[in-house]
């Protein structure tokens, strides 16, 4: 059985608790795939390029991790890489409404592919890549959720010349 797990997003930027999750679904599966989705309905502070290589720096050290970008569905992605797992985070309550709808919605899809949740480390239940990017606007200090390159790059983006 292919024992491949694919964790989709769109990393922009990649955070600390993004990375938990990525350790914690290492230990489970073989092969984890972080699918950095483009997204430019989105509008990412990232581009593509970019955040693969953000997230390739602050995940280097993990084994079976490979960061692929990925556009389209994400189930055709997942059928591409022959996977059966879906990883999707949920950090509260409130995320699970929209999760569950995606992971209705993908089921139906393809009833061979599963989606499993994880909840972050205690530590990272408050962290989103939204909030970082708006503390970091205003340049407050984000390094203690995100990894330092994530940081640099969300001051050289956002406030040049600081």
């Amino acid at each position: 059985m292919n024992n491949t797990a694919v964790y989709p997003g769109t990393f922009d930027p990649i955070t600390s608790g993004h990375r938990d999750l990525v350790v914690r679904t290492a230990a489970m599966f073989d092969r984890v795939i972080l699918a950095v989705a483009d997204s430019p309905e989105k509008n990412p502070l990232f581009d593509l390029a970019h955040r693969i290589e953000l997230a390739q720096e602050v995940l280097q050290d993990i084994e079976h991790v490979e960061i692929m970008g990925f556009s389209g569905l994400l189930i055709d992605f997942v059928r591409d890489q022959n996977a059966r797992v879906i990883l999707r985070g949920l950090r509260a309550v409130s995320d699970f409404e929209y999760e569950f709808q995606l992971a209705s919605m993908n089921r139906r899809l393809d009833s061979n592919i599963e989606t499993v949740f994880l909840t972050p480390s205690e530590r990272y239940t408050f962290v989103s890549a939204s909030l970082v990017k708006e503390i970091a606007r205003y340049n407050g200090d984000v390094s203690d959720f995100v990894h330092p390159v994530v940081n640099q790059a969300l001051k050289d983006k956002l406030n040049p010349g600081r």
